[in-house]
């Protein structure tokens, strides 16, 4: 144990304290009841329809979800369990090609309670399990593409930083964590204050899908106090970033939000600018998602692996 460790610990605690204060302001939407498993593994592979193979279940029912559905399709997936004592459980991890650099693609399975965690995260794991049906083939030869799907993110993002601690890392060339991403119609890289190859190659990616800076997609620096899973690569020494969809129309509302959390917690105490108006509340059910959105953030990571190719 660590005082980073002890640090993380306490930041997760504090981060569940406010979650609940802050739904105790707000009222309680009583949430769907799950999709049935059988349905989501025998039913459309579209990231939207997907999404529901974890949105609205308790955190175990998601992990055991995650695992059948690699499981129902052949997957050749590792597991990746650990237990500290900030929390437990199981990330998987599926690769894609047999190049020897290796592009990180990661979306956390897990929620917090109280919430169906659509948008957080459920959204993402729809997207990412969508790419593993139709990334193989085209994965150029240099390259390997690892989706990898954390547990107990909103723990301190403490599935990735267990990952990190105990695999190899060796070939990595980045890492994308995926939050937020069904809910807006312009791609944000965050967390990018330093300039990197590998960040040239994402923003290359996005102009070759005729995107344009500051309109199609946004980058931006350090995010103050929120964070995900890509931060336990970076402290690693690897070039990582989180990737999400925001609303075009809220940006200017959204940087002031996430770069000033302190003084913005107050200010939206009644309204946070969409996608965090229903970010760790019980509206963020499945109703709330946009298809576009998560089409369009697949779009963009099949788009990078050919620009990495």
């Amino acid at each position: 144990m660590t005082l980073r460790d002890v640090g993380f610990f306490l930041r997760g605690r504090l981060n569940r304290g406010v979650t609940r204060l802050l739904n105790a302001r707000r009222s309680v939407t009583a949430p769907a009841d799950p999709a049935p498993l059988d349905e989501v593994l025998r039913g459309d592979g579209a990231p939207l329809a997907l999404a529901r193979l974890v949105e609205g279940r308790s955190n175990p029912e998601r992990e055991a979800a995650m695992a059948a559905y690699l499981t129902a399709h052949g997957m050749d997936f590792a597991r990746h369990g650990f237990a500290t004592f900030e929390g437990r459980g199981e990330n998987f991890s599926v690769d894609l090609g047999t190049g020897d650099r290796v592009l990180v693609l990661i979306a956390h399975h897990d929620a917090v309670p109280g919430s169906p965690g659509a948008n957080d995260n459920a959204a993402a794991v729809g997207i990412l399990l969508h790419l593993l049906g139709r990334l193989g083939p085209r994965v150029p030869s240099r390259l390997r593409v690892r989706v990898l799907f954390t547990a107990a993110e909103e723990l301190g993002y403490l599935g990735a930083r267990a990952y990190v601690r105990d695999t190899s890392l060796a070939g990595i060339v980045g890492v994308l964590s995926l939050e937020l991403c069904g809910i807006g119609d312009s791609l944000t890289v965050w967390d990018a204050g330093d300039d990197s190859a590998f960040l040239r190659h994402v923003t290359g990616a996005f102009d070759g899908l005729g995107l344009r800076r500051d309109d199609g997609y946004h980058v931006v620096g350090r995010i103050p106090v929120f964070g995900s899973d890509h931060r336990a690569f970076a402290a690693a020494g690897i070039a990582a970033y989180g990737l999400t969809m925001v609303p075009s129309q809220e940006a200017e509302a959204l940087r002031r939000f996430v770069l000033s959390p302190a003084r913005s917690a107050f200010r939206h105490l009644v309204r946070r600018p969409p996608p965090f108006d229903t970010y760790h509340t019980s509206r963020d059910g499945l109703a709330t998602l946009e298809a576009p959105a998560l089409q369009r953030t697949a779009l963009a990571l099949e788009a990078l692996v050919d620009e990495l190719g």
